[in-house]
């Protein structure tokens, strides 16, 4: 796979840990909102709270599997250029 630069299991072992952190995420985010907010939150508060939440989850979880697959510098590469973009700088070329 040119784009990923990486070989046909990678690209497999890749696809693997995306599904594995959405299907994490999904099982986790329910009970973990439900034990945060208040049983009937307005929905900005829960939208607020699962983005807030969910999303640094996922990002833990998807950089755990990726290195439990074998593509922990894909992923970790991919941390860092979402770093970055938080934080508005330019990468390093």
């Amino acid at each position: 796979m040119i784009k990923w630069e990486t070989t046909g299991w990678g690209a497999l072992a890749i696809l693997l840990a995306f599904a594995l952190a959405g299907m994490s995420v999904l099982r986790l985010s329910r009970p973990l909102l439900a034990a945060i907010l208040p049983p009937d939150p307005p929905r900005w508060l829960w939208w607020t709270c699962r983005i807030l939440i969910i999303v640094p989850i996922y990002e833990v979880l998807l950089l755990t599997y990726g290195t439990i697959l074998g593509q922990r510098r894909f992923f970790w590469k991919k941390q860092k250029r979402l770093l970055l973009l938080i934080l508005r700088r330019q990468p390093a070329k």
